[in-house]
């Protein structure tokens, strides 16, 4: 399978209104002269096996075309291989592909880096999940993650909006964050990073390989994918009057001046805490404790480069 672009499909991305760009990117990623296939699983186990398949076979690229939760799954197949990572969003936050200056809007010209662009170097973080893990081994097989991990508050905001079916799209996030707010309180975290323990009340820690998730907000502004250190934000215990002031200004990445947030940069973290789900590029990883792992240079993506460069 040499020199073949290879293509990873979710038709379920914004509930399957995108399906009908598939044929105009295939199309902009044959330009480059290469031969183009379209992979389909039937389910994300059916996916990742096959996206794991082609990448054994060793094409030129293997190409996401979804959001965020399929960048997370290609990941799982070309993390720590030679294979470059291709990312064509089209889902409803695209949150890595922006941190990556991929265009989150425009299909067709995200294409247009995977034919022209260059692989380009990035960080990647290794997950630890259960009782007695740590960094960079777990019970699941260290699973990775390249945008955010969130803990807390955000989490089970996620996790009940994927027990709903309706509203659909960003709406249904909406509802689940104003119903999570009924039962909103202070959580007891202990976070380690690098060997040195925090213990405090706090709302939710995020750990950042990239600036943002949960489209747009801008969580750990300084983040970079590439300088081998993970950003951990800890929004400290405050009131729901006091949170929902300080929420919208995440999408500005003016919270930092909030004198409850605190940002630390470690290699390896690990966030202990009760009743809580962690969710990794969206996705759902698993209950805390959990542990992560910076990987430095563990995944090669075709993005344009960082500027400056």
């Amino acid at each position: 399978m040499s020199g073949e672009i290879v293509v990873l499909v979710n038709p379920a991305a914004r509930g399957g209104r995108t399906m009908r760009l598939l044929d105009p990117v295939v199309q902009r990623l044959r330009q480059g002269g290469r031969p183009v296939s379209v992979i389909v699983g039937t389910s994300p186990e059916d996916a990742l096996e096959r996206a794991r398949s082609v990448v054994a076979d060793g094409p030129d690229a293997l190409v996401a075309f979804g959001g965020d939760g399929l960048v997370h799954l290609a990941l799982q197949a070309v993390a720590g291989t030679d294979v470059p990572l291709g990312i064509i969003p089209a889902g409803t936050g695209n949150d890595i592909a922006g941190a990556l200056g991929i265009s989150r809007r425009d299909p067709i010209a995200a294409a247009g880096i995977v034919t022209e662009g260059r692989p380009r170097l990035i960080d990647a973080a290794r997950l630890g999940i259960g009782s007695g893990s740590g960094p960079g081994s777990s019970e699941d097989g260290g699973e990775w993650f390249a945008g955010v991990l969130a803990c807390g508050f955000d989490s089970r905001v996620n996790e009940r909006a994927n027990e709903m079916t309706r509203p659909p799209g960003m709406a249904k996030y909406v509802v689940a964050l104003m119903r999570e707010l009924r039962s909103y309180a202070p959580i007891p975290f202990r976070v380690t990073l690098d060997g040195e323990v925090i213990e405090q009340e706090a709302v939710l820690v995020a750990v950042a390989n990239t600036s943002s998730y949960g489209a747009g907000m801008r969580v750990c502004p300084d983040a970079r994918p590439d300088d081998g250190l993970l950003d951990v934000l800890i929004l400290g215990a405050m009131s729901r009057g006091e949170f929902l002031r300080t929420f919208p200004r995440v999408y500005r990445g003016s919270h930092l001046s909030h004198p409850a947030v605190t940002v630390r940069r470690a290699r390896n973290v690990t966030i202990e805490a009760p009743d809580v789900i962690a969710y990794a590029d969206g996705e759902r990883v698993g209950a805390a404790p959990v542990s992560c792992s910076i990987v430095p240079g563990a995944l090669r993506v075709l993005a344009p480069s960082p500027t400056g460069e």
